[in-house]
């Protein structure tokens, strides 16, 4: 266990999406980082799952600055698919850039992965999946909204 944890989240497994009283993971934490690669960060988040003697083992850390950015790529990619039954292969692919997102001095872009040799099945399953995660996906988006717009008078 991670004695650095500051905030904790117990009983996620209650309320994992589709895995929701299924789920291994049991708990989220934010503290010190524990992984060696995730030392030179400050704060980290990190996933917590039981294992089969009951004990709960980190699974996965990420810094906080990587959530964010995670949380970038996909509120981008949702309103990319908001908008996106406007084009016949759900995107272009002359130009399959979504947007440039100005991040510290540099940019993230986000585009249409046509490397991908089946990108036209695999992106009109992408959507539908979207649509299918739609209310779940909206309850949790529209948390974040009001959480995020009560941080803008912090």
């Amino acid at each position: 266990m991670n004695e650095k944890i500051v905030m904790t989240a117990d009983g996620y497994d209650r309320i994992d999406g589709r895995n929701a009283y299924q789920s291994e993971i049991k708990k989220l934490t934010l503290g010190a980082p524990v992984l060696e690669e995730n030392k030179k960060m400050q704060i980290a988040a990190q996933i917590w799952k039981e294992d089969s003697d009951g004990q709960l083992n980190m699974d996965t850390e990420l810094p906080i600055h990587q959530i964010f950015d995670l949380m970038i790529f996909l509120s981008r990619t949702l309103l990319h698919f908001r908008e996106a039954y406007r084009l016949p292969l759900l995107y272009d692919p002359e130009n399959p850039s979504v947007e440039r997102v100005g991040i510290q001095g540099g940019v993230m872009p986000i585009a249409v992965c046509t490397e991908n040799p089946n990108i036209n099945e695999d992106i009109q399953a992408f959507s539908q999946a979207l649509n299918d995660l739609g209310e779940m996906n909206g309850e949790r988006m529209r948390v974040l909204t009001r959480i995020l717009e009560e941080m803008e008078y912090y």
